[in-house]
């Protein structure tokens, strides 16, 4: 009882800590306007001169070459906007105007390219105007350093501090570019796609359209969608808490049986489960499948044995199949839990048992309140991770599995998850919108799981706990 109101009051502490944070935003904000309007408050006739034309007031500085790069980087974002970006731009919001027609050889608009060349025209907009906030920022250093009657910094000194001083700034640049076109992009397009109609008889040629919140509210609202997600989102919640739960407390107790002194051959028993470990998933998913197909070696000596053919994995096999899922997924999972519990297990204060001993405390006693805090506290962010490891676990049900639909399911089985579903609606039957607005909601499930439990854990709470 007492965990449980110490949970229930860090629930209700939460809504407060959440407006807390929100009423600092304004504070922060003008903390990070406030250099704008000093900048706009003193700057001087150069400082302004660098506002209308980059590098501009560089050159009044006599600063040629930060003048000229700055300029550069001027004329050919207007040279790009001209040519390419504003259409770019405007095809973001339009999606297209001309509809192809093969027929009569008619070239029309790509909708998804158009979708893409708009995010990026965005992102070159949003790094031009960074650059230019640095072009003013730059040009107030030097106007300040003129007044207070120092030398401004040459152009090689500048350099030599982007390699020494702010070297960190100069090795992440081309990263953060890297990381913003092939991982932000598309992570921004698939956000996108789940706010258009693009999917099943909308393709290229024809023109896809912008459609709000309609696709969320197919999933949740009554039609084809919204009982099979709501059945599988069920299923998954409960796939999700049962196997972390499973593979995490199993692996916990493999590793404090195998910590006993009077185990022997310790290293042999760790080495099976290491063994089942480092052998790839989907090939141990395939060996699982075919030991329990109706050809299989388990159905095999059941006929041998005078039964029938069992369908472990059949249509009918629903919970069959789940909890073969769950074996086969610990079978997996367990191995890299136990091992990162037996690391742990090694430093905990052998003191406390030996106090606990002295005070008559069982070994049950022990393990919940020295052995589970301690592994808890230090494994909490791996436990998250698992449990959204575990929520979109694709592989599981895909190679035990895949390819089954059952009735009552639209495009699914009774064994998906939602990541599977998502598969099977824009991989294999193009519904790519509804597709994108399930990702967007797998996303927000998990996020908020993981950030309220990280947040009320000790982990975040207490880091001094364990020190």
């Amino acid at each position: 009882m007492k965990a449980l109101d110490t949970i229930t009051a860090k629930f209700k502490n939460l809504p407060s800590a959440v407006a807390k944070k929100f009423r600092a935003i304004p504070s922060e904000l003008a903390g990070k306007f406030a250099g704008a309007k000093e900048i706009l408050t003193q700057g001087n006739g150069k400082v302004t001169a660098s506002m209308l034309v980059m590098g501009l007031g560089q050159l009044i500085y006599r600063q040629w070459i930060k003048g000229f790069m700055y300029l550069f980087v001027q004329a050919a974002f207007i040279v790009y906007f001209v040519l390419t970006g504003a259409g770019d731009l405007f095809g973001l919001f339009t999606l297209g105007t001309r509809e192809g027609n093969a027929w009569y050889g008619v070239e029309g608009d790509n909708s998804v390219v158009m979708l893409i060349t708009g995010i990026l025209s965005v992102f070159i907009i949003f790094l031009y105007i960074m650059l230019y906030i640095s072009n003013v920022k730059d040009a107030y250093r030097t106007q300040c350093a003129v007044d207070t009657l120092k030398e401004p910094l040459s152009f090689k000194k500048e350099v030599g501090a982007l390699l020494d001083k702010s070297f960190h700034k100069t090795a992440l640049a081309l990263p953060v570019i890297g990381v913003c076109v092939f991982s932000i992009l598309p992570i921004v397009f698939m956000i996108l796609i789940a706010f258009t109609n693009y999917g099943g008889d909308v393709v290229p040629p024809a023109l896809v359209d912008w459609v709000g919140f309609k696709n969320f509210g197919k999933i949740l609202s009554l039609g084809q969608f919204a009982p099979t997600f709501f059945k599988i989102f069920g299923w998954n919640m409960l796939w999700a808490v049962l196997s972390t739960a499973l593979n995490y407390f199993a692996g916990l107790g493999l590793a404090l049986l195998l910590n006993k002194k009077c185990v022997k051959g310790k290293a042999i028993w760790r080495a099976f489960p290491i063994l089942a470990y480092a052998i790839p998933g989907f090939i141990t998913l395939l060996g699982f499948k075919f030991m329990f197909s109706y050809g299989g070696p388990i159905n095999y000596y059941i006929q041998q044995g005078g039964g029938e053919v069992v369908g472990f994995l059949g249509l009918d096999a629903k919970w069959t199949a789940r909890f073969l899922g769950l074996g086969v997924n610990a079978w997996i999972s367990i191995p890299s839990t136990m091992l990162l519990a037996t690391g742990i297990l090694s430093n905990v204060n052998t003191d406390l048992y030996e106090a606990a001993r002295v005070d008559g405390a069982s070994s049950w006693k022990q393990f919940i309140k020295i052995t589970l805090p301690y592994v808890l506290f230090a494994t909490t962010p791996v436990l998250i991770s698992q449990f959204i490891g575990n929520f979109n676990n694709f592989g599981i049900f895909y190679f035990l599995r895949g390819g089954l639909y059952v009735d009552g399911y639209f495009l699914a089985s009774d064994t998906d998850l939602l990541i599977n579903w998502l598969y099977n609606m824009s991989i294999d039957n193009n519904y790519y919108s509804i597709g994108a607005a399930i990702s967007l909601v797998i996303f927000a499930i998990t996020s908020v799981i993981s950030l309220t439990v990280y947040v009320l854990s000790p982990s975040y709470k207490q880091e001094e706990t364990f020190r």
